[in-house]
């Protein structure tokens, strides 16, 4: 073998050589920017939360204020004070509770998309217990009783359980999780 094949063969080495580190390199700068555009893609989704949680977090905190005036308002002390006027009879004062209560949860209805579901099935049990426990305590007396006597007997059955006190519970229970 002469020279000049020697130089040939030493001229393709050389050639295969920096062809193959140009590859190598081609596909470390590719798996390199690859991965820095995966960072940045990923950092600017943690932005966005962040920049969310911002938004809602004060909106899920105003949900959890409500839901918690919401069980205030339809706690029984609460309900017969606000509702009782003097001279109602029994059946308007039963009404007026119980449209109460409905309208209360009706002006709260769009506060289950912050809450959880099990929050949210507690707060609607307590509702329902409100309205049985006033409709319940009014099939007890007559149409002619003094409706203090409805506010006696809702007193009565809710003084081992108030129906919005497990309620509230769950709700603290939750916030804690929450936002500790």
């Amino acid at each position: 073998m002469g020279t000049g094949m020697f130089f040939v063969l030493v001229i393709f080495v050389v050639i295969a050589i920096v062809v193959a580190m140009g590859g190598m390199f081609y596909l470390l700068a590719k798996r390199y920017f690859e991965n820095r555009q995966k960072e940045q893609l990923l950092q600017m989704k943690i932005d966005e939360r962040r920049e969310t949680l911002k938004v809602v977090t004060p909106i899920r905190l105003q949900a959890y204020e409500r839901v918690a005036l919401f069980l205030e308002r339809i706690s029984p002390n609460s309900l017969v004070l606000r509702c009782y006027q003097p001279g109602m009879d029994l059946k308007l004062l039963q009404g007026v509770m119980t449209k109460n209560i409905r309208d209360e949860w009706e002006h709260n209805l769009s506060q289950q998309v912050y809450v959880s579901e099990e929050l949210w099935a507690r707060v609607r049990e307590a509702k329902d217990e409100m309205v049985n426990l006033v409709n319940s305590s009014a099939v007890s007396l007559t149409d002619t009783d003094d409706p203090t006597r409805l506010a006696a007997s809702i007193f009565a059955s809710a003084a081992d359980r108030m129906p919005t006190d497990e309620a509230l519970a769950a709700l603290h229970k939750e916030l804690k999780e929450l936002f500790g």
